[in-house]
């Protein structure tokens, strides 16, 4: 029944879920381990030289739900679940999808119904992912990688822009899910350029270092549901102190300092 006395009052801030994303080597993985007492999901083969706590590699589906759910059940004093990354994720969905339906592959299913069920399988991690954060109070960090595609902008004419690796049915899925969407890259600025026959096309330049981009643009998909600015420098410290500028001192539920030192990487 709902009444005054089933009003819930704020109980502080929740851990962030953050997706960081972008290019090959622009230094995903290294920024999202600098998070605070990591422990790393890995479903690519990718770890280099960094020295971060993580499990075996997950070679499927099942893995990963059952990492989860250890992190979840087992006591532990991590701090931060990082998957790393949600694209080589959702291949080992589409072979779990396909098997379970009797296919060679996802396409076996036809009409793109196999997509839609591996986007249902997708919502099986996030709810995962979504108890550690409620219940074991776990920061969340996804990475993944970008590509470029083309973007019918109604207000425009068509121009090319980054997105996330994904594809297009569940990427609007995590995209609506996450709190933080980054975008890293160099630092860039966009310029249009006439292309002929009265037309003119975005393009990306680069200028400068690495940085984090949190505010959406023509170039690339990013968003942040707190203050924050619309550029930052890619390093942990410039994420932490931004966020931690945007909540108030008696909302600080969370600590978000660098606790390891880690060799530039993927």
């Amino acid at each position: 029944m709902i009444n005054l006395q089933s009003i819930q009052q704020p109980e502080g801030i929740a851990p962030p879920r953050i997706l960081i994303y972008g290019p090959e080597g622009i230094g995903k993985t290294s920024w999202a381990v600098s998070a605070p007492k990591p422990i790393v999901i890995f479903t690519e083969e990718g770890r280099g030289a960094l020295r971060v706590p993580h499990f075996p590699l997950a070679r499927s589906f099942q893995d990963v739900l059952d990492m989860i759910a250890v992190l979840y059940s087992d006591p532990h004093d991590y701090q931060t679940v990082v998957l790393d990354s949600l694209d080589w994720l959702e291949s080992l969905i589409w072979v779990h999808v396909a098997r379970s339906g009797g296919h060679a592959s996802i396409e076996g299913f036809g009409y793109g119904k196999g997509y839609q069920y591996a986007v249902d399988r997708l919502r099986d991690i996030l709810e995962g992912l979504d108890a550690l954060r409620n219940q074991r109070q776990m920061m969340v960090v996804l990475t993944a990688h970008s590509q470029v595609r083309r973007f019918d902008d109604p207000t425009s004419e068509p121009y090319d822009r980054f997105s996330l690796k994904l594809d297009k049915k569940a990427a609007p899925v995590v995209t609506e899910w996450v709190d933080v969407l980054g975008f890293a890259a160099q630092e860039m600025i966009i310029k249009r350029e006439d292309v002929g026959f009265n037309k003119k096309a975005a393009r990306a330049l680069s200028v400068g270092g690495r940085v984090l981009y949190l505010s959406r643009c023509p170039a690339f998909d990013a968003k942040t549901r707190y203050p924050m600015p619309d550029v930052i420098p890619l390093k942990w410290e410039a994420f932490a102190t931004a966020l931690q500028q945007s909540t108030s001192a008696a909302e600080q539920s969370i600590s978000i300092a660098p606790v390891i030192q880690l060799e530039q990487g993927e």
